[in-house]
């Protein structure tokens, strides 16, 4: 399965999960290997989850990564 296809089928599941805030795919900066990326406001030691809020580390064979970005908010369009 292609990371496209793997996105697709678990991007709404992923969404749900505690400090989620986005979901996309990309390459990963070692190995240059696709993958998902799961965006989230911050990282929290996976000891500190519930067991249904730890985001897996690969879906349907595509490796996922995790990216700390904050909170996300909206802008005002007067800037």
């Amino acid at each position: 399965m292609d990371v496209r296809q793997a996105r697709g089928l678990h991007e709404s599941r992923l969404m749900k999960l505690a400090h989620v805030t986005g979901v996309g795919t990309g390459k990963d900066e070692h190995s240059g290997e696709d993958v998902i990326v799961v965006f989230v406001t911050r990282k929290v030691p996976r000891d500190r989850l519930r067991a249904e809020d730890v985001i897996p580390t690969t879906l349907d064979g595509v490796p996922v990564r995790v990216l700390a970005i904050g909170e996300v908010r909206a802008q005002d369009d007067e800037l």
